[in-house]
């Protein structure tokens, strides 16, 4: 009986030690996931964008959720807009048999968003900040607001960006972005 006792207490404290090892990595996982990484990794590599910064994005967005629908009507893991989906669409020349409703299928949705947000990249100069609100807010609002001295010093990046829920977007993201970065570059 008590050879019994020993063997379970070791077991049992064996087991502790083991967690408390893979408890940071569990909790990384459970708040920072990495879900649909396969697709991720794909089309952030051939569109040349930091797939954490994807990952932050998609978290923000959805939360990982593939079915996820906005009140204004954006779906999927990066949650594309009608309009945004038939911009992609065209930028991109895609001639396969697809249709807004497609954005519910996790590997288009994030094809079309990240090559998108390659785009804003590209045209505003690497500024992810100034990407992410294009992405928000849209293109057309971000260019007025870099054309205005009071949110841009020098047209080309947004030093204040006037709309709260914006400024709230891009912050949640770069804040994801960072800890993405840290969390999962360390255990490269």
């Amino acid at each position: 009986m008590r050879k019994l006792i020993k063997l379970t207490a070791f077991l049992l404290a064996a087991a502790v030690i083991i967690g408390m090892i893979k408890l940071p990595d569990i909790a990384r996982r459970f708040i920072y996931p990495t879900d649909y990484g396969e697709y991720i990794t794909e089309y952030s590599a051939q569109f040349e964008v930091d797939r954490y910064f994807i990952f932050a994005v998609v978290k923000t967005e959805s939360n990982f959720d593939p079915n996820a629908t906005s009140d204004v009507g954006a779906r999927g893991l990066m949650q594309l807009m009608p309009d945004a989906y038939d911009w992609v669409k065209f930028r991109m020349d895609d001639k396969r048999v697809t249709t807004f409703d497609n954005m519910y299928d996790p590997e288009l949705n994030v094809e079309y968003g990240t090559y998108m947000l390659s785009l804003f990249l590209e045209e505003y100069s690497g500024n992810y900040e100034t990407a992410l609100a294009a992405y928000h807010s849209g293109r057309g609002n971000v260019n007025k607001w870099l054309k205005d001295p009071e949110y841009s010093s020098d047209g080309t990046a947004l030093d204040k960006i006037p709309s709260a829920a914006t400024a709230h977007y891009v912050d949640k993201v770069m804040r994801a972005y960072k800890s993405y970065t840290i969390l999962y570059s360390e255990s490269e």
